[in-house]
């Protein structure tokens, strides 16, 4: 059964930092493209960093330039998203998603396979 399960989720104060992993069971992420989303209430589900198979990224949300940068260890079949800088208006469920093997990134949602269950971050003081 093909997985996809995040986790570093929580709560942070405006500034600080987190780092989210994407770890995936059942398949291996090598060949795949990996994106972040998040989605905030009310908002629909946006696109935030993803990395192809290659290693190459592509930011698909411009107020997250210069503070998130993603990253994948194929040894550990995860990917990561670090955050730094984190503000009021990142709160959101983030989401790791896989496209189908050997398909290259792209910001939106539903060109996306595999889904994992999310994880919240919450920035407040």
């Amino acid at each position: 059964q093909l997985q996809l399960v995040e986790s570093g989720g929580g709560l942070v104060q405006p500034g600080g930092s987190l780092r989210l992993s994407c770890a995936a069971s059942g398949f291996t992420l090598d060949n795949y493209a990996i994106g972040w989303f998040r989605q905030a209430p009310g908002k629909e589900r946006e696109g935030v960093l993803c990395i192809n198979s290659s290693g190459s990224s592509t930011n698909y949300a411009d107020s997250v330039k210069g503070r998130f940068t993603i990253s994948r260890d194929n040894a550990k079949n995860t990917v990561y998203l670090q955050m730094n800088s984190l503000k009021p208006e990142d709160t959101a469920v983030y989401y790791c998603a896989a496209r189908r093997r050997n398909y290259r990134c792209s910001g939106y949602p539903s060109e996306y396979t595999y889904w994992g269950q999310g994880t919240q971050v919450t920035v407040s003081s």
